[in-house]
């Protein structure tokens, strides 16, 4: 059962809440503040971020951070995005969906930068993952991503954050992601099945999050009772099976790494003392340790 709830919660960090807390978006009943060294090392952490985004000379990139700590069930990224430079708040904003926990309803938000890491469960450790798309690939989805009416007509009317990526009945943040791919490199009609059109185009091009197991019925009987946690949309096998099918960073990048082979990832992270930026599509060792060749900036 405790694995369950450890797993209800991972999914949850998928969604932000509207409660603000130094222009982050946190979970509804998990503000916790962080003291001015943290606000520091984080702010500082934005700053390389922001300078990796900047230097890449694209305008937008897909983006994703860590929130809990998930590694026990095989996940470092929860929360993706996408990074516009071109944002209407401020440069290289993260368009996220979000749950909205007092309306009981998804939005879209852009989110700067600073507030997009300050979402994290634990301010001493935190990794961030960037996507750069060839520049066709780019151009597109940034077209979609500044579509307002195209965006939100991407949003389904219902939030779950293990949904089950090939039914209309919900959606994740990561889910929001991939339709909006699947829009912008499909040149699907603008039509109110917009969401059908993009499901249909990624089944078809093999888009397939592998399976998170569950191992046991506890989150299963959670999500009747949690609002956010739902299995109604899941087929019956994977439900048998105890497993869940669903968007993760992690399934966006492959997806992307497979069908666009110019792509190119940097990832990020830091501990207490420093930060690491990596290139490439090897990731990162836990604890944040750098590998040679990776850049290590001081963060004391």
């Amino acid at each position: 059962m405790l694995r369950a709830l450890g797993l209800a919660l991972a999914l949850w960090s998928c969604a932000a809440a509207s409660q603000a807390s130094f222009g982050s978006l946190r979970v509804c009943d998990r503000s916790s503040p962080l003291t001015a060294r943290q606000q520091d090392r984080l702010l500082r952490f934005a700053a390389i971020v922001r300078h990796e985004l900047e230097d890449s000379g694209q305008a937008i990139a897909l983006i994703a951070r860590s929130g809990l700590d998930l590694q026990r069930f095989g996940i470092r990224y929860s929360h993706g995005g996408v990074s516009l430079k071109a944002s209407d708040n401020t440069p290289w904003s993260v368009r996220q969906l979000y749950f909205a926990c007092d309306e009981g309803r998804p939005r879209l938000y852009d989110q700067g930068l600073a507030g997009f890491l300050f979402g994290t469960d634990d301010p001493s450790i935190g990794y961030v993952s960037i996507v750069l798309l060839p520049r066709d690939a780019a151009a597109a989805l940034e077209r979609a991503a500044l579509d307002k009416a195209r965006a939100l007509r991407l949003l389904a009317a219902n939030y779950s954050a293990n949904a089950y990526p090939f039914s209309l009945r919900y959606q994740n943040c990561n889910q929001w992601v991939m339709e909006l791919l699947a829009t912008a490199w499909g040149a699907l009609d603008d039509a109110e099945d917009l969401r059908a059109q993009a499901q249909a185009w990624l089944v078809a091009r093999g888009y397939a999050p592998p399976p998170i197991e569950v191992g046991s019925r506890g989150l299963m009987f959670a999500a009747a009772f949690v609002p956010w946690l739902h299995s109604d949309d899941h087929p019956e096998e994977d439900l048998l099976a105890l497993r869940f099918r669903i968007s993760l960073p992690a399934s966006i990048e492959a997806f992307v790494r497979e069908r666009m082979p110019g792509a190119e990832r940097i990832e990020l992270c830091h501990d207490e003392r420093q930060a690491v930026v990596r290139r490439g599509w090897e990731p990162v060792a836990e604890g944040c340790r750098p590998n040679a060749g990776d850049r290590v900036i001081a963060l004391d």
